[in-house]
């Protein structure tokens, strides 16, 4: 699937963005590049807001995106050409290409910024930038203004409104459009067809960077340049390591498989976990755990809709694996009073009249689920946006795409739960699109139940 850059998108965005601001200059900056070591930098990835409103991924540029202007209502500042340079460090659009192919009304090159831009903001009542991400940035922005505030005797005042863009931008991110969702939806079905590929691979003895290989290879196959953020692979105990890293264990025979990695296209990045068992069949206690994480997963699901709040699938999934924790005894007690324990413990802290550091914490579901059960998902895999509005959680409206990943955690060291759970983690994440109807789940097409993860490594492994 081919989807070729396409200016018409970041146009329809900027238009959307001039229409809620108020008349005035917004700025926003490329995200810079940073060193890895020596003169080696990191592999550089545009700073999303920037790239939403632009297309443009060269480092070091500076937009404007200008509301009554009359001539210009969007200004780029990039890179110049230069053939040497460009040997070394591959082609640039510069002026040039960022009206022609970008779409800027004009163009100027990053040694013009600083006598340009106090033009664009001479008699301007209200400037929008974000501060307080990079200091050099912001001190920047101060010089801007004080040039501009040293022309007050040539006839020009200085902006005395200072507004940040970003409540009007990520709220238009949160709300997915048909532009954004082209590309999502093509990381989700890379990112499911990477995962299934990992399920086909996975042997005992093989160690979890192997697997890993195995997806980020369909990752990159299907024209995918980069992963939404570092893949987790965790076989065995290391499952209850939220946020493992390491990925160099060998698998074990009679182990399950925690896989949690997404793919980027078109800036765009997926978000999946699936478990699986390393040797292809479930043991009773595996799939006990599992079907209760699923059964938890699928209710939160089908909360994902309309006239529901953020926090809604959440709460659900909580009742349904709090249900599964006494079933299976890891905790004992009525679901529900486990549950409200668990919500006075948070208001007391959230209160200070409970300090955690001093008081004991009530058994409750907690100690296997400790995680929220999901997030906001887009350019960014925790994606921009806010999740309340005052006291309120966020209602659910069309175009929001959210995670959903319940889990049940039960660290092999642990003396005060049955043996046969110690040391299974699992936990399943899709995600899932709010309609105006039913939930659509983006990444559907990654197997998830116990017989056709089993169906599909079993057929792999007869082939093998």
């Amino acid at each position: 699937m081919n989807l070729d850059f396409d200016a018409a998108i970041f146009k329809r965005r900027r238009e959307a963005l001039i229409k809620r601001m108020l008349p005035g200059v917004a700025i926003f900056p490329a995200a810079p590049e940073y060193l890895r070591n020596g003169d080696v930098h990191h592999d550089y990835r545009q700073h999303s807001d920037f790239y939403y409103l632009t297309g443009f991924e060269e480092a070091g540029a500076l937009a404007l995106i200008i509301k009554e202007h009359g001539e210009h209502s969007f200004v780029l500042f990039v890179p110049k050409r230069d053939k040497m340079m460009e040997i070394w460090n591959g082609r640039r659009a510069g002026p040039e290409g960022a009206i022609k192919k970008f779409g800027a009304d004009a163009a100027f090159t990053l040694e013009e910024i600083e006598s340009k831009v106090p033009e664009y903001l001479r008699n301007v009542q209200r400037m929008y930038v974000h501060l307080g991400d990079e200091t050099h940035f912001d001190e920047r922005v101060t010089g801007w203004l004080n040039r501009v505030r040293a022309m007050k005797r040539q006839g020009f005042n200085a902006p005395t409104e200072l507004h940040d863009p970003s409540e009007i931008v990520h709220e238009m991110r949160l709300h997915k459009s048909k532009d954004d969702l082209r590309y999502l939806r093509r990381a989700c079905e890379i990112t499911s067809e990477g995962h299934n590929a990992g399920m086909r691979a996975t042997r005992p003895g093989m160690f979890e960077y192997e697997v890993q290989a195995e997806i980020e290879h369909v990752f990159r196959k299907q024209g995918s340049r980069r992963n939404g953020y570092g893949s987790i692979v965790a076989g065995g105990d290391n499952a209850n390591i939220l946020h493992y890293h390491e990925n160099n264990m060998q698998l074990n025979d009679g182990d399950l498989l925690l896989v949690d990695a997404g793919t980027e296209f078109g800036m765009y990045t997926a978000d999946i976990t699936r478990t699986w068992p390393v040797n292809g069949k479930f043991s009773e206690a595996q799939a006990e755990v599992y079907n209760w994480v699923l059964k938890a997963q699928l209710a939160a699901i089908d909360a994902c809709r309309p006239g529901k709040t953020f926090r809604d699938p959440h709460n659900i999934a909580v009742e349904v694996l709090t249900e599964g924790m006494v079933a299976m005894g890891l905790l004992t007690g009525n679901p529900a009073d486990i549950i409200a324990t668990q919500a006075q413990w948070d208001e007391d802290v959230k209160n200070k009249v409970k300090n955690p550091a001093n008081d004991e914490a009530p058994r409750t579901y907690r100690e296997f689920y400790m995680h929220n059960t999901g997030h906001w998902l887009g350019m960014d895999v925790h994606d921009v946006g806010r999740y309340k509005d005052g006291d309120a959680w966020l209602p659910l409206k069309p175009g929001c795409v959210l995670t959903v990943e319940p889990g049940l955690y039960i660290a092999k060291d642990r003396d005060d739960v049955p043996e046969k759970y110690r040391g299974i983690g699992v936990r399943i994440e899709d995600d899932v699109l709010v309609t105006e109807g039913d939930p659509d789940v983006l990444t559907r097409d990654a197997v998830k139940t116990v017989e056709d993860i089993e169906a599909l490594m079993a057929e792999a492994m007869a082939k093998a």
